[in-house]
């Protein structure tokens, strides 16, 4: 078991961010995870029928699985590196296991051009 995947069993288990798996988050992914988890409380996470949204300063970052479009992914993380995650993919890891992702019965792709 990989960090990533010790402290999304940790933080599924407890439902919540404790300080313990705030910690783990923070030792794992640095300014990434401090990024995310200010994500996750300002409930800029976003779920609607075809995608899940991170909504960030600039854009809106769509997340499909670990995957993710902004320029981080593309140019900053180690494909090979399980633990080396954009603070997007970590925002939705959180609050999916926190229930925390704001629900909209909307295709994205129909609001994207409104937003």
């Amino acid at each position: 078991m990989n960090e990533v995947e010790k402290w999304h069993a940790d933080l599924a288990e407890a439902g919540e961010l404790t300080p313990e798996v705030t910690n783990r988050i923070l030792s794992v992914h640095d300014d990434r995870g401090a990024q995310a988890i200010e994500a996750v409380s300002e409930g800029r996470v976003k779920e609607y029928r075809d995608f899940t949204v991170v909504v960030g300063h600039d854009d809106e970052y769509v997340v499909e699985g670990h995957g993710c479009g902004c320029r981080d992914s593309e140019y900053n993380l180690d494909p090979d590196d399980p633990t080396d995650l954009c603070w997007h993919v970590i925002a939705v890891d959180i609050a999916r296991r926190v229930g925390e992702v704001d629900n909209h019965d909307m295709w994205y792709s129909d609001v994207r051009d409104f937003l």
